[in-house]
């Protein structure tokens, strides 16, 4: 069988087809002239249409009633008044060309441009007033219009486009700015939204013509329907309500889709209401009568209310259903008790037709509001009468409508700008509830593309420390003078208990001039590398102590417990899994403690080497998994750092040379930091020197030289605490939790490969404003002279400062390897890809001056194995 083709069909589509590429071919060049078109010029031409539009209000609306057969002309002056007037006055001084917002502190730019050549579909309902409305928000953001008129207001709807059109061209527009297809027809508004060179279409119209919008694969701006209900609550002002919602319901006849559908009305004043509807006009149907009305008045499968009805006024609509009412009914009543399709008069009615509630509570009253929002109305509009200002509150927050209008009569409420400070529109999304891509009235913001030029900036760097740091020998009497002590929590060792330091502690206390009303605790349960099981043991004790003062005295295991201690004391709610997490700007935290307010913190440090006195970390060992973590947060830095030497001397050697040599790493690490800084870089550099300088000498005992270390690495602390560390802590960290390694080891036996690590060119950058470019080398060479090491390059004297560090590790008796401090190397093969991975998550990699690759990290850690590169030569040869 031959089938044959409708030739003279193709030929129609073909030709509507050449003709809707005209008018896009003709609105680019349009757009194209208008690229150089400044923000006066713009503004001049929409002015001139808003006054072309103005001063043929009358006779547009004439020419809309007159052909479409709905509506009230006086009514339709005032939309095309305020499509004009209002619309004009609120984008006149809107920026819509070129740069619109220049910010010189954040260092932003924005650019408007335009969306490109875009569809207009306008409504039967309001078509003079949208064709205004939408040719100036598109011209007055240099977006040529093409319109699809609804056929039923072609006549009306081209005599509006001709007078903002001429008026712009007179005014200096290209000729193609505002266009319209002449011979309308659904397949000419589908081939237009559908051609390539249609940017966006701007859709007011019936829920197939705004689906199809948005179905074409490019940006669309829709209205949905709406079927907004109005709650007259029991505290209305009821002739104010009555007269908004008959306003409402008779203006342009109803047929603006923000006025109320319904009423809901509280039982409280039912009668009252109803009362004053009656003595302004309106008519309640009888009950008999209603399916009349709704079979007149609907369409039974789609429920929409059916083409006539739309814009009928109540007589009309009574008449037509066979329905005897005064020729002079302003609105139809309808009471009935029921939502959906088996109550067919509580759809949208697009009419001066209201369906009537009577609400037994306020909770019935929300309930059904909600019930007819869920009915074709969602995301559009709803209405409150009332005077009760929670409620207005309560019924926003329930109800899924864009506009929540109190107090209003929602046809022109909802268009805004009237009886509210809404952007005045004509085009009203309804957000993802009615399948727009916008919830709020749309204006010319819409229709422009924003570019942003945004410049390099540095973040804002800071200092943060301790608000008072007391050092030199005997600087612990500052306790005596402290303001405010009371009740005292002291969280020390055991070895701090037998050393006789804390009764050092309590013997300035009790020189204090309310000796004999202070109350001190002690906690001196702090194992090394505490555990969060430790924490809480802690934590526990302060809430029945309730202390307004907490002194930690020891290593960085008491002073890191006590800082979490503290936090959690201050803060029961704060949780250790928030605490734990990575971050990359430690002022940004996901994560945040509150600022303490309980006690004050002071911090004695009785080791040279964690620097935690000054700063905001505190390591801790999760109980459960064995991991260690570092904390980060400006809320643990203490408010109180006394580096006393006289608390160091008796520091068993082997804690001399751990702790030193994590110092050294503190100030070197710091240094090349991507978050280093002219600040912080000083502190640094001082503290790599005295730790050079003075380790040896403290570890064989030296007096002076153990207070030198005690400053190096209350120094080291001040500049890592703002510049913070690098890869070297992440595993570290990972080790000693694995393996029980003192940190101070762990850290030694890594630095060298870490320095070697960071000094070659990386696989991927460090992302960090202030860090330009890729420094480690020239910055760890840098530190190697300051220490006057010898070196013709960069290269040589990088490998200087490992040798150096080498060699003062040796000094102090620490070989640079996990197998010789007795790791076995099962335990280890079978934990190194775990260690990698959780050093790369580890907290101290971010600052990092270039971004590591965990395989990378776990050849540091197989070098650390071995000590490869670093113990090779025999143990006499040092």
């Amino acid at each position: 069988m031959v089938v044959k083709t409708d030739k003279k069909a193709e030929k129609d589509t073909t030709d509507i087809a050449e003709t809707i590429q005209k008018l896009v071919d003709k609105g680019h060049e349009a757009l194209a002239k208008m690229d150089d078109f400044d923000q006066k010029r713009i503004d001049h031409i929409v002015h001139e249409m808003a006054m072309a539009a103005l001063d043929q209000h009358m006779e547009l609306a004439k020419l809309a009633v007159e052909e479409t057969g709905r509506g009230v002309v006086e009514d339709k002056a005032i939309k095309n008044i305020f499509a004009s007037e209002n619309i004009w006055h609120k984008i006149k001084d809107d920026k819509t060309v070129g740069i619109i917002r220049e910010d010189d502190v954040e260092e932003i730019t924005e650019v408007a441009e335009p969306l490109g050549v875009i569809a207009g579909i306008t409504p039967v309902t309001n078509p003079t007033s949208t064709v205004v409305f939408k040719a100036e928000i598109a011209v007055k953001t240099r977006n040529p219009i093409i319109f699809a008129f609804h056929p039923q207001a072609q006549k009306s709807c081209v005599a509006a486009g001709k007078v903002v059109r001429d008026a712009a061209i007179a005014a200096g527009a290209p000729e193609g700015m505002i266009q319209w297809i002449e011979t309308p027809s659904i397949e000419a508004t589908n081939l237009l939204i559908n051609n390539d060179g249609i940017a966006s279409t701007l859709a007011t119209g019936g829920p197939g013509m705004v689906k199809a919008a948005y179905s074409t694969g490019k940006p669309a701006l829709g209205v949905g329907p709406g079927n907004g209900p109005v709650y007259v609550e029991k505290s209305a002002n009821i002739k104010r309500a009555v007269n908004d919602i008959t306003l409402s319901k008779t203006f342009d006849n109803g047929m603006v889709c923000a006025s109320e559908n319904s009423a809901v009305i509280d039982a409280d004043i039912y009668d009252d209401v109803m009362a004053e509807f009656k003595r302004l006009g309106s008519v309640v149907i009888k009950k008999a009568d209603q399916k009349k009305l709704a079979d007149a008045m609907f369409n039974p499968v789609t429920h929409g209310v059916k083409g006539p009805i739309a814009g009928k006024s109540a007589f009309e609509i009574a008449k037509l259903a066979g329905i005897k009412v005064p020729e002079d009914t302003k609105v139809l009543l309808a009471e009935i008790d029921g939502v959906g399709p088996d109550y067919p008069l509580s759809a949208e009615k697009l009419s001066p037709v209201l369906s009537v509630y009577k609400a037994a509570t306020r909770e019935a009253a929300l309930k059904t509001c909600e019930e007819l929002l869920d009915f074709g109305g969602l995301g559009h509009t709803a209405g409150l009468q009332s005077e009760d200002q929670d409620l207005m509150n309560e019924f926003g927050i329930r109800m899924k409508a864009s506009r929540v209008l109190i107090n209003t009569p929602s046809a022109v409420g909802g268009i805004g700008n009237i009886y509210n400070n809404m952007i005045p529109s004509l085009t009203l999304g309804t957000g993802s509830w009615g399948k727009n891509a916008v919830s709020h009235n749309v204006s010319s913001f819409d229709l422009i593309n924003v570019k942003t030029i945004a410049k390099r900036r540095n973040n804002m760097q800071w200092i943060k420390i301790p608000s008072k740091v007391y050092f030199e020998k005997n600087s612990v009497r500052y306790l005596t003078d402290m303001e405010g002590v009371e009740k005292v929590f002291v969280v020390a060792s055991p070895s701090m208990v037998k050393n006789g330091y804390v009764d050092i502690v309590r013997d300035r206390l009790r020189k204090r001039p309310n000796a004999t009303s202070i109350q001190i605790e002690v906690f001196d349960q702090v194992e090394p590398d505490p555990s969060t099981d430790t924490v809480d043991r802690g934590v526990r004790l302060m809430n029945e102590f309730k202390p307004d003062t907490i002194i930690a005295i020891g290593g960085g295991s008491p002073l890191d417990a006590a800082k979490n201690m503290w936090m959690f004391y201050e803060h029961p709610d704060a949780d250790f899994f928030g605490a734990k997490q990575k971050y990359l700007d430690i002022r940004k935290r996901t994560y945040t403690f509150e600022k303490p307010n309980k006690a004050k913190f002071v911090a004695i440090p009785t080791t040279s080497g964690t620097g935690s006195e000054v700063t905001p970390f505190a390591v801790i060992t999760d109980s459960k998994t064995h991991v260690k973590y570092p904390l980060a947060d400006y809320a643990l830095t203490p408010d109180v750092a006394i580096v006393d030497p006289q608390f160091i001397m008796t520091v068993p050697k082997r804690t001399i040379a751990y702790s030193g040599l994590d110092v050294f790493c503190h100030a070197i690490e710091s240094y090349v930091s991507s978050l280093a800084s002219d600040y912080t870089k000083p502190w640094s550099l001082q503290a790599l020197k005295l730790v050079y300088n003075n380790l040896t000498a403290s570890y064989n005992g030296d007096a002076h030289a153990k207070e030198e270390m005690h400053n190096a690495s209350t120094l080291a602390g001040m500049a890592f605490a703002n510049a913070f560390l690098g890869v070297n802590h992440s595993v570290a960290h990972k080790l000693g939790g694995e393996f029980g390694l003192a940190h101070g080891l762990c850290i030694a036996i890594t630095l060298p490969h870490t320095i070697r690590y960071n000094a070659q060119m990386p696989t991927k950058l460090a992302m960090w404003p202030k860090y330009e470019y890729y420094r480690a080398d020239e910055d760890y060479a840098e530190a190697a002279r300051y220490l006057g090491l010898k070196g013709d390059t960069t290269e040589e004297l990088v490998e200087a400062l490992v040798q150096a560090f080498i060699d003062l590790a040796h000094s102090v008796g620490v070989e640079l390897s996990l197998k010789a401090n007795g790791v076995d190397k099962k335990h280890f093969d079978a934990t190194v890809d775990k260690l990698a991975e959780l050093a790369y998550e580890d907290q101290c990699t971010t600052a990092n001056p270039k971004e590591p690759l965990i395989s990378e990290l776990k050849e540091i850690l197989e070098e650390d194995y071995d000590g490869k590169g670093v113990e090779t030569k025999t143990r006499g040869a040092y």
